[in-house]
Parts: structure tokens; sequence; C-alpha cells
């Protein structure tokens, strides 16, 4: 499967973001489907993942009543919303997919976990 993840920019702290990552190929609704985050010198953090067959999530706590992750399933693409977003939210941002059967910690919060990267989008936060 190939990810293309887009809707990156440049916003005040406060404002609002939408990430999209598209998906084509081999897509099936056994993917769990994720989003990271990255800033220089530090590992990929997880951001928030989802089941594609059920829509079940998991946000990590500094995103949560912030962030939703959804997904479209006749477009085969996933979201991020950021609302009410901080500086510290500034980072690189990539979606992930695994094809799994079960959505279950640690393993969605694990980023080498994942077997395909989209190529990474910039989101950057001013204060």
């Amino acid at each position: 499967v190939q990810l293309q993840a887009s809707g990156g920019g440049l916003v005040q702290a406060g404002g609002s973001l939408r990430l999209s990552c598209a998906a084509s190929g081999r897509t099936a609704n056994t993917y769990v489907m994720a989003w990271f985050r990255q800033t220089p010198g530090r590992e990929r953090e997880f951001v928030a993942a989802t089941r594609w067959r059920t829509g079940t999530a998991a946000y990590t706590d500094s995103v949560k009543g912030r962030f939703t992750i959804s997904r479209d399933n006749d477009k085969s693409t996933m979201y991020l919303q950021m609302n009410r977003l901080k500086p510290e939210d500034t980072a690189v941002y990539y979606c992930g997919a695994k094809s799994a059967g079960y959505f279950s910690a640690p393993d969605y919060y694990t980023w080498d976990w994942y077997e395909h990267w989209g190529q990474g989008t910039q989101v950057t936060v001013s204060s």
C-alpha cells in the first residue's frame, strides 16, 4: 500500500489544521492506520491510531480532546483534525499503516510495528 500525506502548514497557536493520508494500492479494511510526529533529533512519536474496520481510535495523552482521527472508507483516506494547536505540536507528521487483525497496545503506538509510511507533512505552530 502507498500512503500520501498532506495538509500541513503554518498556523498560529490556537488554530486548526486537518491532515490527510490517502492510501492506494492493495488496501484492505484489516489495516490499522496511525499518525506519528517527529522533531529533529527525536524518535518518531505516536499521536493517534485507528482500526480501519471499526473506527476504534486511540490517542496520546497530549492531544486528547484536541485532535480527532477519522477515516473515509470510500476515499481510502485517513484524517487528523487538529484543533487548539500549540507550539509543541510543531513537527513533521507521518502516517503509517499495518495489516493487522487486532488493535492493541503497545503495538499500535510503536512506530516500527508499522509496515508502510507516507512521506511526512510539516506542521508549524507559531506562538
